[in-house]
């Protein structure tokens, strides 16, 4: 496997994992912020749309401006950076937020998928805010997988906080 495929893979099994997540969770418990862990699933996917977008896609092709009119990207910068998850509730809806995720996965993949090894070591598309981990495009990319999984982790925590833990089908 060369260094691409391992990263794609990589990528769509960290989305897999935030899907699975965020689809046990039923819509109506989205707003829901317990207080031990101050922060909900309507957060934690905008969070995500936006980590997805700036790590898998500005810093690796730029601006998507094609996707960016399939979704309200500013309105999601004002929500989901620098504010408190309390502070978007009741301000999205839960369909349309997951359909937008999954337009930022898909794009993340075709570009990763579109990448040749020497564009990994390359230099990141210059943004108004520098990448805080990445110089090259593969640590970027790599980033964004270790970042996805951290958030998984918020997401079990949320679902068990909420009543009941992710089942992952062991049987013992």
């Amino acid at each position: 496997m060369s260094t691409v495929e391992i990263i794609k893979t990589q990528t769509e099994d960290a989305y897999n994992w935030v899907n699975k997540l965020v689809e046990s969770i039923p819509h109506e418990q989205w707003d829901e912020t317990p207080d031990i862990i101050d922060t909900n699933v309507t957060w934690q996917i905008g969070h995500l749309i936006l980590s997805f977008n700036y790590h898998s896609l500005m810093s690796i092709r730029g601006p998507q401006l094609d996707l960016y009119q399939q979704l309200p990207i500013q309105e999601y910068f004002k929500l989901f950076v620098n504010t408190q998850p309390s502070e978007c509730i009741g301000k999205t809806d839960a369909v349309a937020l997951v359909e937008h995720l999954r337009l930022i996965q898909n794009r993340s993949i075709e570009i990763i998928a579109n990448l040749s090894e020497d564009d990994l070591k390359a230099q990141l598309e210059p943004t108004k805010v520098p990448h805080p981990i990445a110089k090259n495009k593969f640590q970027a990319l790599d980033w964004n997988v270790k970042h996805t999984m951290w958030h998984c982790g918020q997401l079990g925590l949320l679902k068990k906080v909420l009543g009941q833990r992710y089942d992952f089908g062991l049987k013992v």
